[in-house]
């Protein structure tokens, strides 16, 4: 009786150990990458939206709004230094110090999306239950600097048209935060472009 044996050449690699090696190195760096984007992006996120708060009442005191812009920028700027060390942290510990433009922009990007999160949240809770008189107060000063910047009858009229309009608009929980987005999400957009440029290494 003949059996049929199978015949294995000693050169012929098992690939399954080798994919498998691969694919748990894959989940696991992706692992890494959501610890860290969450990870900063909370970071972030409670620092931008503490001093938002102190941005806020500074802002009710003082009535001094250009100066509140700029301390709610500069809140925006210090809370997204975490997407340069968000960025770095997952370059040097868990991608072999390598990274390229297009992961760290991504990173970067959801970090910001992160924060820019706590910062529209926090700022929708101050509006609607905190700070609910920023409308009259917020139309109130625009109306004197235009009036001090010599405006005249007619345009003052348009201008509280105007004014009128969008507080009205802005009662809107979705507009609202649509406005709100659109102030600190492109900030941490450049930050992110300049961070993924500055880490990229291949």
């Amino acid at each position: 009786m003949v059996y049929a044996t199978k015949i294995t050449r000693k050169y012929e690699p098992d690939c399954s150990d080798w994919i498998d090696f691969a694919n748990n190195l894959l989940n696991r760096k992706t692992t890494y990458m959501k610890k860290v984007i969450l990870i900063n992006g909370i970071i972030g996120g409670f620092i931008v939206s503490a001093l938002m708060v102190l941005a806020t009442l500074y802002f009710k005191s003082t009535g001094d709004f250009e100066n509140g812009m700029i301390y709610g920028y500069a809140s925006m700027i210090l809370a997204f230094i975490f997407i340069f060390v968000g960025i770095k942290s997952y370059r040097d510990k868990y991608n072999s110090g390598l990274i390229s433009f297009g992961k760290a922009f991504k990173i970067g990007l959801l970090i910001a999306l992160i924060t820019s999160t706590f910062y529209v949240v926090t700022w929708l809770f101050e509006y609607f239950y905190v700070f609910t008189d920023f409308a009259e107060i917020y139309a109130k000063e625009t109306l004197a600097k235009a009036k001090e910047s010599g405006a005249t009858a007619a345009e003052l009229a348009k201008k509280t048209a105007e004014i009128a309009k969008f507080n009205e608009m802005y009662k809107n929980p979705f507009f609202n935060a649509l406005i709100t987005y659109t102030e600190i999400l492109p900030v941490g957009l450049v930050v992110s472009l300049i961070s993924a440029f500055f880490l990229k290494k291949k």
